[in-house]
């Protein structure tokens, strides 16, 4: 019960950001025959190293969704604090629902089932224009970061060469790449 409800809920969201997408992402299924695994490709914001720069994650939802959070994990090299060096990415609206364990963050600022795939990508897109350093994924990155020419020098031929591959992957703009599964999806019925 709780995954078709999930898997329903999962459509619309998908239904709608393909009939008003919104600036800075795309996003799409992996595999049209599961809701469940969506592939997102981000644009680097303006006025940071990522600037331009496009890259992809796989966001992997629960069967219990929205009661529990989904995974975000990049698939193109990317150098945040916020971002396991695997590629996981460390941000509090993700982490499961109730008080902190380790006393980091508020409840508040956890998971709550009111966020949806739109707000998930645009709190990324905000943690790529201003990472964490106090509670980092990555601990090189955020050492690194405080020094703000290193982290430079470490991310600028990362954000290159995703750039690049992010092209050659798709060969189209991302809002192109995912048309085709939006217009399955838009084609179906949603109750």
């Amino acid at each position: 019960m709780a995954a078709s409800q999930a898997s329903l809920l999962l459509q619309k969201q998908l239904k709608d950001l393909c009939k008003n997408p919104v600036d800075g992402f795309s996003a799409g299924l992996v595999d049209e025959n599961n809701i469940f695994e969506w592939s997102v490709t981000i644009i680097g914001p303006p006025d940071t190293l990522y600037e331009g720069g496009f890259f992809n994650a796989i966001m992997s939802f629960p069967n219990n969704y929205p009661n529990s959070p989904p995974t975000v994990k990049f698939t193109s090299d990317i150098w945040h604090p916020n971002v396991y060096p695997d590629g996981r990415v460390c941000i509090s609206i993700l982490h499961p629902p109730g008080e902190d364990p380790n006393g980091y963050e508020l409840a508040s600022e956890r998971w709550t089932p009111v966020h949806t795939v739109e707000s998930i990508v645009l709190s990324i897109i905000s943690m790529l224009s201003s990472p964490n350093d106090e509670s980092p994924a990555n601990v090189e990155a955020a050492v690194m970061e405080r020094s703000e020419r290193r982290f430079q020098e470490k991310g600028e031929p990362l954000c290159e060469k995703v750039t690049r591959n992010a092209m050659n992957e798709y060969d189209v703009l991302p809002n192109e790449a995912f048309s085709p599964l939006c217009t399955s999806v838009s084609s179906e019925r949603m109750c």
